[in-house]
């Protein structure tokens, strides 16, 4: 039985065939329709969530699964005090596989100890957010055509930023990756992402308070909101969260077949001026989150 808690449980080659299917998915999405026939998913988010509960759900319904589960820890018996491994062991009575989303760092982790199905973290805390990052690598795969040779800006919150961590963390195993690092001070990448994923693995990065003066070398620009759930006070918030704002002057100097992406939600760091430019991705790539989790899905209960 697989889990899949960090970006790092795959190998290259396990990424390289889910984003393979993926997009047999996308071309031929009736061969899959009865994949999952009889099969249930849990959607255990103990925290708010939009895009990623609805995309594992819409990807198991596809699948022709049923979805049973919860959107809020209040919800839940969590409330009353239950345990997380506790949870996991009774939800795995009612379903085949799990997608957790957590607050705390290392939560599905735990529950992955204890389970007698697949988890699949849905993000815990400012920590990994594997699904994500997946989806991430099929909208530049699908976008630009390789997942190699390329410069990615990644701009806004890296300190707290989850999914950029585990963005990091997948594309340094890709050849020729270089990293532009664009944050005020306060928020820049932790230390131990630049030593022990990108120093360690000889990975060309430079960081920046300027967006403007890179923007031009970017063959990939990453956009992340400042997340007002990480911050302990909220002057820092009021005054870090609208540090920087994409529009179309700063999109001048950019490449004509640069791809602009965002996790979501957004909240001001892109203009919606910028939505209807060809360079935008960040709606397809919420639509690809779909296919690969459909993807996912089907390796970790070992459907052909």
């Amino acid at each position: 039985m697989r889990h899949l808690i960090d970006i790092k449980d795959l190998s290259i080659e396990e990424i390289d065939e889910l984003i393979k299917v993926a997009k047999d998915i996308i071309a031929h999405p009736e061969r899959y329709r009865e994949k999952c026939k009889y099969k249930k998913l849990a959607t255990l988010f103990f925290e708010p969530s939009t895009r990623t509960r609805l995309s594992f759900e819409a990807a198991m319904m596809e699948l022709g699964g049923n979805v049973i589960g919860f959107s809020e820890s209040s919800s839940s018996s969590a409330a009353k005090g239950e345990s997380v491994a506790d949870t996991t062991r009774v939800v795995g009575c009612y379903s085949d596989i799990i997608a957790m989303r957590h607050p705390k760092e290392g939560a599905p982790l735990v529950a992955s100890l204890k389970s007698t199905v697949p988890i699949i973290n849905a993000g815990d805390g400012g920590h990994n957010h594997p699904t994500q990052t997946l989806t991430d690598l099929l909208t530049i795969s699908c976008e630009k055509g390789r997942l190699d040779n390329l410069t990615i800006g990644l701009c806004g919150d890296l300190k707290f930023g989850r999914t950029v961590h585990s963005l990091i963390t997948a594309m340094v195993r890709y050849p020729n990756i270089k990293f532009v690092l664009i944050s005020p001070d306060e928020l820049k990448v932790p230390e131990y992402i630049k030593k022990e994923i990108l120093e360690k693995n000889k990975i060309a990065y430079i960081e920046t308070t300027d967006i403007e003066k890179y923007i031009g070398e970017l063959d990939i620009l990453y956009m992340t909101r400042v997340q007002k759930e990480r911050f302990f006070n909220e002057e820092d918030y009021l005054r870090l969260k609208d540090y920087y704002i994409l529009n179309k002057e700063k999109l001048r100097e950019a490449k004509k077949d640069l791809c602009v992406m965002h996790p979501l939600p957004r909240v001001n760091e892109i203009s919606t001026e910028i939505d209807s430019d060809p360079r935008a991705c960040y709606f397809k790539q919420a639509g690809y989150g779909k296919y690969i989790r459909m993807a996912l899905i089907l390796k970790l209960l070992e459907i052909d």
